[in-house]
């Protein structure tokens, strides 16, 4: 009753005031919170099992848990797999819970040829690349009359530091006519015209905490003991991750992305969760464990890691081990 007067409180203090658009998010919890997401319970587990003084609110099916996790109070939930999933339970979380950050905790298939299974990878900045213009006879679209240009059509190509669209994909050298977009996005700052981006940037608060923390990552699943990796796994900060609606376990689409993109990691949902902390003028990170190689390695060998635990164990980890940061970082 206390929280709820509490709400009703400031929501009438800022209809007062002229200033509703101002007031937090508080239609279920008014205490400000870290809103951490996963696509997965596999993903969730540790993170839920650390969580003190956990209490359960179910909206629109799905199961949000508020609670303390490392000395910050969180709320946690399952989006469920792919970029709809994601976006629709952020916003859900969003509006119901008063989110002053967003972090995003799972796996990921890595892209980067440095990169291993097991390593746990925290881009900079994210991107959805299968949001393309797929023109019939692979030259650059016109379909606003010059080249290159398909602004009236409420779409933007994607370009690269020349400002030239960057190329379509070319399956075996071959030209695809699938060309990169950039999306299309509205908050309260740029409204009513809006903006087209390709990147989506993690908090540069966030990612300094990350640069800091040094935990030790685990070579071996500990559903399966004797599934390990030959090198030992790390954190690596930087670069670019991806997301799209497809399960990539494609060699060749892989390599163009990094060749293309620069790409370290692919996943279902980190950049929709992106677009919606843009949206909503919210910080995010994510912290993204490598399950597989993205069509890298030999699929048989992605099965057996993905059920060893060894991917989501290390994510939790890294979770953990920056939570722990950053509430200390906030006591100073």
């Amino acid at each position: 009753m206390y929280r709820f007067l509490c709400c009703l409180a400031l929501l009438l203090l800022a209809l007062g005031s002229g200033a509703a658009l101002a007031a937090p998010r508080c239609l279920s919890d008014c205490s400000p919170r870290i809103g951490i997401v996963s696509a997965f319970g596999a993903e969730a587990d540790i993170l839920l099992a650390s969580t003190r003084h956990r209490r359960q609110w179910r909206i629109n099916g799905n199961l949000f848990t508020t609670g303390e996790l490392a000395g910050n109070k969180v709320v946690i939930v399952l989006s469920g797999v792919s970029i709809v999933n994601a976006t629709m339970t952020t916003q859900l979380l969003l509006d119901h819970f008063r989110i002053e950050r967003l972090l995003l905790s799972g796996i990921a298939g890595g892209i980067d040829p440095a990169r291993h299974v097991g390593d746990v990878l925290v881009p900079e900045r994210w991107a959805m690349p299968m949001e393309v213009y797929w023109n019939g006879d692979a030259s650059l679209p016109a379909a606003c009359g010059k080249t290159g240009d398909i602004g009236c059509l409420g779409l933007k190509l994607a370009t690269g530091q020349d400002g030239q669209p960057l190329p379509d994909y070319r399956p075996q050298g071959r030209p695809s006519g699938l060309f990169l977009r950039e999306n299309f996005v509205m908050n309260a700052a740029n409204s009513p015209r809006g903006e087209y981006r390709f990147d989506y940037e993690a908090d540069p608060e966030m990612l300094a905490v990350a640069r800091a923390i040094h935990p030790v990552l685990d070579r071996c699943g500990p559903r399966e003991p004797l599934q390990c990796v030959e090198q030992t796994p790390q954190l690596h900060v930087g670069g670019r991750g991806i997301s799209g609606s497809a399960f990539l376990a494609n060699p060749d689409y892989r390599a163009y992305l990094f060749e293309t993109l620069s790409a370290t990691a692919v996943d279902m949902e980190t950049a929709a969760l992106g677009h919606v902390a843009r949206a909503n003028s919210v910080p995010f990170i994510a912290f993204r464990s490598l399950s597989d190689l993205a069509g890298g390695s030999d699929f048989r060998e992605v099965g057996a890691f993905f059920g060893s635990g060894l991917a989501e164990t290390n994510e939790a980890r890294v979770t953990l081990a920056f939570l722990e940061a950053w509430k200390k970082r906030g006591a100073r």
